[in-house]
């Protein structure tokens, strides 16, 4: 049943009053990361109050604008887009608290900036996650490349420059280039941009043109981050750590991999992504970066750029999941959303930490490293494993269902990929945590701190002090990676939603 509420343009625009009081407060710190902190919680509790309906099997509607006919700025609520939502408004209130133990320690500039950005970023990602259609996905994909500029070239630095403009150049060229004419070209063929399930275009539509069409697609939405639009990623790693945990591992990549799937399973639809054998290719690019991206990361020493090549190799198990269209692989794809943010974000939360508590950014610099700052790398050691996909954790569970959506789809060398990209993760990311462990820490003499990064006892060693600040988000990240899990079944039962 369609109902129409006002509840997706609230859970939308509370975040720009939050932006409001922000700049209102940038001269008392402490009000200013209140207001961020109580915006994002009450963004979440709106969001959660939609659950009940769309378990229920209805849809939220709110039209704020019409243009023409079957053109609008229009809300849409269903399972998928719930599912995303919830994710990001809640990964939004465990990044403010980082933020604060972030940000505050080393003395960042621009804060207020900053947290203002923040909040018009989770505007933008809500619309994306409720747009109604192809118009408002677009007009909010938009608006969230352009907010977070501010965000990844934070540091005003040359470098930060630089990786900010490859940033804008990558987003916002492919989907000028692309994703524009996609939606332009998808009006004229169908007469509408409104998603539906099952997909929008009349059966007797040029299968060539339709082709061209989903390939415009697929590489218009730059944030999924395929191969070879991928720079971004990788380059945008100069922002702070709390903006690589948030953009980087949910609000701007999710964004990427959510529209693919939208286009997917509410453009064109299963039956017509079989009929042109859109599937296959599509598996195939993301099969490619899968593997590509995680040989990139064995040869990265630096932690942050290691997790930006994880990003992108593990964003392309959602893609591939979407292009087995079959049952499990397409829900081993859309749980795969929720799995990889919680289990990601925590891993960018853990190299934060380790960076403002050391100021260790190699991973050849972290030997004992888990010695001194246990409850990081213990989490980190929680996000690692669920990556590698090792049972009963979340990661576990995207494979499973991949596997096996694979088998049901007889693609057996997708089954092959599945095996291999573990083995790579494996590769690369369990020698940081036998390093963290099971090597001594390098001589003291050999380190040479910087203005906060470390509390010397004595001349013999240094002490190495954990944030509760810090450390509070990345557990309970951490610990949600462990649950969804162990326990999987409301995930699930929102997915058979999506895939009705």
């Amino acid at each position: 049943m369609e109902i129409i509420s006002i509840k997706p343009f609230l859970a939308l625009i509370v975040s720009l009053l939050g932006a409001v009081l922000i700049l209102a407060n940038y001269d008392n710190p402490n009000r200013r990361e209140a207001a961020s902190l109580i915006t994002a919680l009450t963004k979440f509790i709106i969001v959660l109050t939609m659950a009940p309906a769309i378990y229920a099997g209805d849809t939220l509607h709110y039209t704020v604008l019409t243009f023409l006919p079957e053109v609008s700025i229009s809300l849409r609520v269903d399972a998928l887009g719930l599912l995303f939502a919830l994710i990001a408004s809640f990964l939004w209130i465990l990044t403010t608290i980082y933020s604060i133990g972030y940000m505050r320690p080393l003395n960042e500039h621009a804060q207020t900036r900053y947290y203002t950005c923040f909040a018009i970023t989770l505007s933008a990602t809500m619309g994306v996650a409720f747009s109604a259609n192809l118009l408002t996905l677009y007009l909010f994909y938009e608006i969230l490349t352009i907010v977070t500029y501010p965000l990844v070239s934070h540091k005003g630095t040359p470098e930060a420059y630089a990786g900010g403009n490859k940033y804008l150049f990558y987003l916002l060229g492919t989907s000028k280039a692309f994703l524009l004419a996609a939606v332009i070209l998808t009006y004229v063929v169908s007469g509408t941009l409104s998603f539906t399930p099952g997909g929008l275009f009349p059966p007797n539509a040029n299968p060539a043109l339709l082709t061209g069409l989903y390939f415009l697609f697929l590489f218009g939405i730059g944030k999924a981050a395929l191969m070879p639009v991928h720079a971004w990623l990788p380059a945008a790693m100069v922002a702070p750590t709390p903006v690589s945990a948030l953009l980087h591992a949910v609000a701007v990549v999710n964004t990427g991999v959510f529209c693919v799937m939208r286009v997917i399973l509410h453009v064109f639809g299963v039956e017509t992504m079989k009929a042109l054998h859109l599937g296959t290719a599509t598996a195939i690019l993301a099969s490619f970066t899968i593997i590509m991206a995680s040989i990139y990361a064995l040869t990265r020493d630096n932690l942050k750029a290691r997790l930006a090549y994880s990003t992108v190799s593990q964003l392309s198990y959602i893609i591939l999941g979407g292009a087995l269209l079959t049952p499990l692989g397409m829900t081993g794809g859309v749980i795969h959303i929720a799995n990889h943010a919680f289990s990601k974000i925590t891993l960018f939360f853990c190299a934060g930490s380790i960076y403002v508590a050391a100021h260790k950014t190699e991973i050849s610099q972290m030997s004992g490293i888990g010695r001194q700052m246990p409850w990081t790398m213990a989490a980190f050691s929680i996000g690692v494993l669920s990556m590698i996909g090792v049972p009963p954790l979340s990661g576990f569970t995207t494979k499973w269902y991949l596997a096996f959506g694979a088998i049901e789809a007889n693609q057996i060398a997708i089954l092959g990929v599945i095996v291999m990209s573990t083995l790579l993760n494996a590769g690369y990311f369990l020698p940081i945590i036998y390093k963290a462990f099971f090597e001594a820490p390098a001589a003291p003499e050999h380190h040479a701190p910087t203005g906060g990064e470390a509390h010397h006892a004595g001349e013999n060693h240094v002490i190495v002090r954990e944030s509760f600040v810090m450390i509070f988000p990345l557990l309970v990240s951490a610990v949600i990676s462990l649950l969804l899990g162990i326990y999987p079944d409301g995930l699930l039962e929102l997915i058979q939603q999506v895939l009705r």
